[in-house]
């Protein structure tokens, strides 16, 4: 399974132009500027938690997954900075639970530390607003949890 998991993250990431978040990626003001690689992706938002600020993005890969014979519908990236000083946080353990616009939360699904952020492959095959709940203890040791709507047309 986490071979498998590995294998989807590696073709999602071949599939998005250019080098994805680079390290030398300037994050002024952590948001999407023009020409950036954001613009092809869903900025679903940002929250700050303790001193650790988060923006959680969308991009739907379902094209290419139903090209694998997979369901999984988008790939979801959370972005840890640091509050105060801007700088990239890539270490710790983050999980996240989706409710559905059922009203249904799911299993905690583990996302996998990549290339400057954290990213797990989901369905959202529903039209309505989701519920993202990330859990995280980052490099600090410090347990936060961030939630963040996003509403599927």
């Amino acid at each position: 399974m986490k071979k498998q998991l590995f294998i989807v993250c590696l073709l999602i990431l071949l599939v998005l132009p250019g080098t994805l978040f680079a390290s030398k990626h300037e994050h002024s003001g952590h948001g999407a500027a023009k020409g950036d690689i954001h613009k092809e992706m869903i900025t679903v938002g940002e929250q700050t938690v303790d001193g650790v600020k988060a923006i959680v993005y969308l991009n739907d890969v379902k094209a290419t997954m139903a090209k694998m014979g997979m369901k999984e519908t988008h790939h979801l990236m959370i972005h840890f900075y640091n509050a105060k000083d801007g700088k990239t946080i890539e270490e710790g353990v983050v999980a996240v639970k989706i409710k559905g616009p059922d009203g249904k939360e799911g299993a905690a699904i583990k996302m996998i530390g990549m290339d400057e952020h954290f990213g797990a492959d989901i369905v959202l095959d529903r039209k309505g607003t989701y519920l993202f709940t990330a859990g995280t203890q980052l490099a600090d040791g410090v347990k936060r949890q961030f939630e963040l709507k996003y509403e599927l047309k």
